[in-house]
């Protein structure tokens, strides 16, 4: 279950990183929301401690348990379509203690740990019909659950880090699909062609593209736009009281999750903003390093799925408030408001330090 490590392969960088992140996440939701700033230091707390232990588990007697770990994650899934509580027209969390839990944040974890693990065993077959095939099917079940809450964003996402793990693993890519594919699905959305969309998020997307014709559906996103180029250099200031800011203006809905950037932007500036984007890039470029070091395929697998979790998100959660991307649901890692998403992050994290802890022996 653990082994004796040796403390020169601990990555503390990737730690202090981490840390630095956090802490200013800390004081970007202290000052976007107050009341939720104690519940994120505990979430930071904590998770810094769950990170600590599962570094020093060792992640193969983890992916013993692959299977089961798979069917917890969609058990989850299940269950809060069952019994989970209902808000705005979607059902992802549940009630426990006065904390909201967001299944749907840990399954990311959850699902890589299982990719890893399935895409190391066929490795040799990897370009095989069938092995393509039922990953594929293994990965419609969780995803047709997430669906069903809706939660469109999660869908996105999940699938970009398992496209990344499949081509990690080996996958022979012998077509460029990808953009021709993209316009067309682009097209047969705004056309309203695709059933699985729900109107609430065709919505979105015609806001996005044509903001001066659906006002009430582009204000957030128009806002968030607004007070990052309002900061300018240096910023307002964390905890200003100019009653044009977002916080203080009510501009835009719960600003310390998904629009947690647009705070960022109009309080630290364009130099408080480069400094988070700075911290995610050396985070993902730091799992990178870890996994080239890793001594099995699924070692490497679980430091590129969690390197890709965090740049995909930041990249999806930064576009939407930046305007370059349609408005969707994704939480900016370390810095945005939500004990799951943190919790979740961490585990990842301590994942990928106790990969760093048995490099390969060359």
């Amino acid at each position: 279950m653990s082994k004796l490590y040796k403390l020169k392969n601990y990555k503390l960088i990737l730690v202090i990183y981490v840390l630095i992140l956090n802490t200013l996440g800390v004081f970007l939701v202290g000052s976007a929301s107050p009341g939720d700033q104690k519940k994120q230091i505990i979430g930071m707390v904590s998770g810094i401690v769950i990170m600590v232990i599962l570094s020093l588990i060792d992640y193969s007697f983890i992916l013993r348990f692959s299977w089961i770990i798979y069917l917890l994650a969609v058990g989850l899934l299940a269950l809060v379509l069952v019994a989970g509580d209902s808000s705005k027209g979607a059902q992802r969390w549940f009630e426990i203690g006065g904390i909201r839990f967001q299944p749907s944040e840990l399954v990311k974890i959850l699902l890589i740990l299982f990719f890893a693990y399935y895409f190391m065993k066929y490795e040799e077959k990897i370009n095989t019909v069938r092995v393509i095939v039922s990953s594929f099917v293994l990965l419609a079940i969780p995803l047709f659950l997430i669906y069903k809450q809706p939660n469109l964003s999660t869908m996105i996402v999940i699938t970009l880090v398992f496209c990344a793990l499949l081509f990690m693993a080996g996958l022979n890519y012998k077509l460029v699909v990808g953009i021709p594919v993209g316009l067309i699905g682009m097209t047969l959305i705004i056309q309203d062609k695709i059933p699985f969309i729900h109107a609430y998020q065709l919505g979105r997307i015609m806001a996005w593209l044509y903001p001066d014709d659906y006002p009430d559906l582009a204000y957030q996103q128009q806002n968030s736009i607004m007070a990052i180029g309002s900061g300018l250099l240096w910023g307002k200031g964390l905890n200003n009281t100019d009653p044009t800011s977002v916080k203080n203006g009510n501009f835009i809905l719960e600003p310390q999750n998904d629009f947690i950037f647009a705070v960022a932007g109009e309080e630290l500036g364009f130099v408080g903003s480069a400094v988070i984007i700075i911290l995610l890039l050396f985070i993902t470029i730091e799992c990178i390093f870890i996994a080239r070091k890793a001594k099995d395929t699924a070692g490497r697998l679980i430091c590129c799925g969690v390197g890709a979790l965090i740049g995909f998100q930041t990249f999806v959660n930064i576009g939407v408030a930046s305007g370059l991307l349609p408005n969707t649901g994704v939480t900016l890692p370390f810095v945005s408001y939500g004990l799951t998403s943190l919790w979740s992050l961490y585990i990842g994290i301590g994942l990928v330090l106790n990969v760093g802890l048995q490099p390969k022996k060359y």
